[in-house]
């Protein structure tokens, strides 16, 4: 215990200067776009003079050098303030503390189905190497990965929800529903359904063919000969040696696949509507609204960063050996 105390230590000390080149890079990137706020909300209006325009600058704080709006900019994230949103006229944090849950909730879920399916399939397939399983398992599994996540997506709506009228074609939850509890989880859970599926499906070929690749090279190993030699049955050598050496890449992937899977969250949220940030980042772009855009990718950095702490206390777990030597 002291030992992984010791490494979330070091990983929450060496996240500090990796948040600070994100904010310092995303706000120079946006520096560097062309347009800012007062012309995608000029462009709205159909036009205007042009004292109305340096008058919209010099309320918003956008007749000042980049130079001094960085500054004011980590001045307040140092008070805890995001800012101010110039296009829903509401407090940052605010905005994404509404839109995040349901970002989370969808990763999470899609996380879930990709690594825990993905695996036992993986699992499955890798259990006997070049088996007609396994081959169709791997065919089947590169033909999911070449599918792009917004097609899925669009098939999807189009067969269960238009077709079949089996699950919502939108949103999170029906709009005035007034469901509580137990119905309103479950009213949520099927507008979830599809937007879980159609980013989940793709990672989960990944996983599987992730396991079935360390799988067949943790078979050619030593001590797996060995096991064989001592009499253990096939099904205990696959499960407690095989597998369990092999989900150790996996489980690093599962880390770096977060940030992936947060990009796409913004085509997924976009197809079926679900108000997350995903969502509102792809709005905050549409209006020009850098404070709003620096204040997700923060959070979405943050969040990246949280879950990478995860999976390194979890690949501790799996092997006592990793990061003995960098928590000592």
């Amino acid at each position: 215990m002291n030992r992984a105390l010791r490494l979330v230590r070091r990983r929450l000390i060496t996240a500090i200067p990796v948040i600070g080149l994100v904010i310092i890079g995303a706000f120079l990137l946006l520096e560097a776009a062309p347009g800012d706020a007062v012309d995608a909300y000029i462009l709205s209006l159909g036009g205007a003079d042009a004292n109305m325009v340096a008058e919209l600058r010099a309320s918003w704080g956008l007749d000042q050098s980049p130079w001094a709006r960085l500054l004011a900019y980590l001045a307040a994230l140092a008070r805890g303030d995001l800012g101010w949103s110039v296009s829903f006229s509401r407090p940052i944090l605010d905005i994404i503390l509404e839109r995040l849950p349901n970002t989370l909730l969808l990763m999470s879920a899609s996380t879930a189905l990709s690594f825990m399916l993905g695996s036992a399939l993986g699992i499955f397939a890798g259990a006997r190497p070049g088996s007609l399983r396994d081959r169709l398992l791997s065919v089947g599994s590169l033909a999911l990965y070449a599918i792009p996540g917004f097609w899925l997506a669009l098939v999807l709506v189009i067969f269960f929800s238009i077709n079949l009228r089996w699950l919502p074609l939108s949103g999170i939850e029906t709009i005035a529903s007034g469901k509580h509890g137990f119905d309103r989880a479950l009213d949520i859970g099927r507008h979830l359904v599809l937007p879980v599926a159609s980013l989940g499906i793709i990672y989960l070929a990944l996983y599987l063919r992730m396991m079935r690749a360390g799988m067949a090279e943790v078979w050619r190993q030593d001590f797996i000969r060995a096991a064989q030699a001592k009499g253990l049955s096939r099904q205990r050598i696959v499960l407690r040696h095989v597998a369990r050496n092999a989900l150790l890449p996996v489980v690093t992937m599962l880390g770096l696949q977060s940030a992936a899977m947060l990009g796409g969250s913004v085509v997924i949220e976009s197809v079926f509507a679900v108000p997350g940030l995903g969502r509102l980042a792809s709005e905050a772009v549409a209006s020009r609204d850098t404070p709003l855009l620096l204040g997700i990718v923060l959070v979405s950095a943050l969040v990246v960063i949280a879950i990478n702490l995860m999976v390194d206390i979890a690949y501790a777990l799996l092997d006592p050996r990793v990061g003995a030597a960098e928590a000592s």
